[in-house]
C-alpha cells in the first residue's frame, strides 16, 4: 500500500483550533507525546467530539428524555430550505478539523485502546473516525442557529486504507480531515490518522466516508450547502468525489446479486470445483478438499449483541477540577473516558459500535482460520443500508471468503431481529482484509451461494491492494 498524495494536501489548510473541553496540562516531554499538547496549546481532544456532536445537536444525554428531545428537534424543520442555491458556498477549508488522542500524553487513556498484544485496538480507532467524520459534516453544513436542523449521519464507508500495520499504544494520535466534495443532500469526508514518532508525525490510515444530511427528524434528506474547491489539487479532489460516487453506481449494478459472474470469473468457479471431485468415483456429489485448503462453511464464526441505550457520558466521571495538582488532573483525565457506548446522538445504535463489534469478529475468524495474529490492511465499502434501534437483537455473522498468500478476505453480514415481532433485516455488509504472519490455507465453495460470496470477496480484495 503507498500513501495517496491527497494526505499531504491538507498539509496545506490552515487548522481550525477549537478549545478543548479538558485542555492538557504541562508535562515533561517524553518520546510519543506531542508537545503541541503536552506544553498546554488549546487543541481538540478525541473525548471531546462526541460532547460537541451533542451540544451541535441538542441531543438527549439520557435515554428518558429521549422523546422529550426527539418532539423538540422536529421544530428546527423550519430552518432547512427548499433550494440548495440559496444556501452559501462552502470551502473545503471551512470544514478542516483536527483532533488529537492523546495515548502518549495521558496514560491512562490507554487501556481503553489497549489490546493484549500491546497496540492499538483497531475497533476503536474505526468508532472515533465515525464519530470525528460526523464532527466534520457539521462543520460543514454550519448554520446561525444554536441547534443545527441536520440529522447527520455516516451512509458508507467507502475506503480505508493502512499505512501501518501496527498502530502504538503509547504515541499521540492526531486526526485530520476535511469534506472533499457535495451533492445534494450527501458529503464524502476525507480523513486522516497519524501518529507521533521520533519527533513527527507519520500517516497511519486515510479513509473516505460518505455522510448524508437529514432533517431533524431523520425521516428524510436535506439540502446542505455546496462545495466550492479551490486551486487545481482542491478540483481534482472534488472530480475525485464524482468519480467515486459513479464508480459506486457501476459496482451497485454489476453486483452478483443481479449480474451473472463475467466468463473469467465462471472459469475460475468451474475450475474450484474441478479440483474438489473425487477422481475415484464418476459423481459430481462426491467432492475432497485439496492440501492445505478448507471448506468455505467451516470458515465462519458468530455472536449476538442485545442493543442496549448505554451512552458515552463523561459528565458521569470524575471530573479534572475535583483533584488538585497537575498529576491528579492528568489521572482525572484518563479517567475521563465511557465505560462503553452503544447509542448514538440520534438514539439509535452507534455506527461506530457496529463496524467495531464486526471488526472485533472478523479479526476474531480471521485469527482462528490463519492459527496467527492478523493485522488489518484495508477496510471497504461498508453500506450502513437500516438504523439499529435499541432493543434489537443484532446478529453479526463473518465468513472467510477468499484468500491470497498471505491475505485474508472476510465478510460480515450484521442483520437485527425484533424479538417481538420475529423480523429479521439486514443492516450492514461489513468488508475487512487481514494480513497474516504465515501463508494461509486457500478456502473452497461447495454450494452455488459460497462461489458468489468467493467471487465478492476477490472482487473487493483486488479493488483494495490491486495486485491480484
Amino acid at each position: 500500500m503507498y500513501l495517496r498524495p491527497r494526505f499531504w494536501l491538507l498539509r496545506g489548510i490552515s487548522s481550525v483550533l477549537i478549545k478543548p473541553h479538558n485542555p492538557l496540562s504541562a508535562r515533561l516531554h517524553i518520546e510519543g507525546c506531542c508537545p503541541e499538547l503536552t506544553e498546554g496549546e488549546s487543541k481538540l481532544l478525541m473525548n471531546d467530539v462526541r460532547m460537541k456532536l451533542q451540544a451541535i445537536v441538542g441531543a438527549s444525554k439520557s435515554w428518558s428524555e429521549h422523546l422529550k428531545s426527539a418532539k423538540d428537534r422536529a421544530s428546527l424543520n423550519s430552518l432547512l430550505v427548499e433550494s440548495q442555491e440559496s444556501l452559501p458556498y462552502r470551502y473545503m477549508k471551512d470544514s478542516y478539523l483536527e483532533a488529537y488522542l492523546p495515548l502518549g500524553s495521558q496514560p491512562l487513556l490507554r487501556e481503553k485502546y489497549l489490546n493484549v498484544h500491546n497496540l492499538v485496538r483497531f475497533g476503536r480507532i474505526l468508532e472515533d473516525l465515525d464519530s470525528f467524520g460526523v464532527l466534520i459534516s457539521y462543520t460543514h453544513a454550519k448554520t446561525d442557529s444554536p441547534r443545527s436542523p441536520f440529522s447527520i449521519v455516516t451512509a458508507l464507508v467507502d475506503e480505508i486504507d493502512l499505512v501501518k500495520n501496527i498502530i502504538l499504544p503509547d504515541c499521540d494520535l492526531k486526526f485530520s480531515g476535511h469534506v472533499t466534495w457535495v451533492g445534494k443532500s450527501s458529503m464524502e469526508v476525507q480523513m486522516h490518522v497519524s501518529q507521533y514518532q521520533n519527533g513527527t508525525f507519520n500517516p497511519v490510515l486515510q479513509a473516505t466516508f460518505v455522510m448524508v444530511a437529514r432533517d431533524p427528524s431523520n425521516k428524510s434528506a436535506a439540502l446542505i450547502n455546496p462545495l466550492k474547491p479551490e486551486g487545481p489539487e482542491e478540483e481534482n479532489l472534488f472530480r475525485q468525489g464524482d468519480l467515486n460516487k459513479a464508480k459506486r453506481a457501476t459496482l451497485k449494478e454489476t453486483s452478483l446479486l443481479k449480474t451473472t459472474p463475467n466468463e473469467d470469473e465462471q472459469k475460475i468457479i468451474h475450475k474450484m470445483f474441478l479440483e474438489t471431485l473425487d477422481l475415484k468415483t464418476v459423481s459430481f456429489r462426491s467432492r475432497i478438499l485439496p492440501t492445505n485448503s478448507m471448506w468455505m462453511e467451516d470458515a465462519k464464526l458468530k455472536s449476538l449483541e442485545i442493543c442496549h441505550p448505554q451512552i458515552q457520558s463523561s459528565e458521569s466521571w470524575p471530573k479534572k477540577d475535583l483533584y488538585a495538582g497537575t498529576d491528579d488532573k492528568i489521572i482525572a483525565q484518563g479517567r475521563d473516558v465511557e465505560p462503553g457506548k452503544e447509542r448514538n446522538i440520534f438514539n439509535k445504535i452507534f455506527g461506530g459500535f457496529l463496524m467495531r463489534k464486526a471488526f472485533e469478529l472478523a479479526w476474531a475468524n480471521a485469527c482462528v482460520f490463519g492459527g496467527s495474529r492478523p493485522y488489518p490492511v484495508a477496510v471497504d465499502d461498508i453500506l450502513f443500508q437500516k438504523p439499529v434501534e435499541i432493543g434489537s437483537l443484532l446478529y453479526l455473522s463473518s465468513q472467510v471468503c477468499y484468500t491470497k498468500g498471505n491475505y485474508i478476505q472476510v465478510r460480515v453480514h450484521s442483520a437485527v431481529v425484533d424479538p417481538i415481532s420475529q423480523e429479521h433485516n439486514t443492516t450492514n455488509i461489513f468488508y475487512f482484509t487481514f494480513g497474516s504472519e504465515n501463508k494461509v490455507m486457500q478456502v473452497f465453495p461447495k454450494s452455488y451461494g459460497e462461489s458468489m460470496l468467493y467471487l465478492d470477496g476477490k472482487r473487493h480484495f483486488k479493488a483494495r491492494l490491486n495486485n491480484d
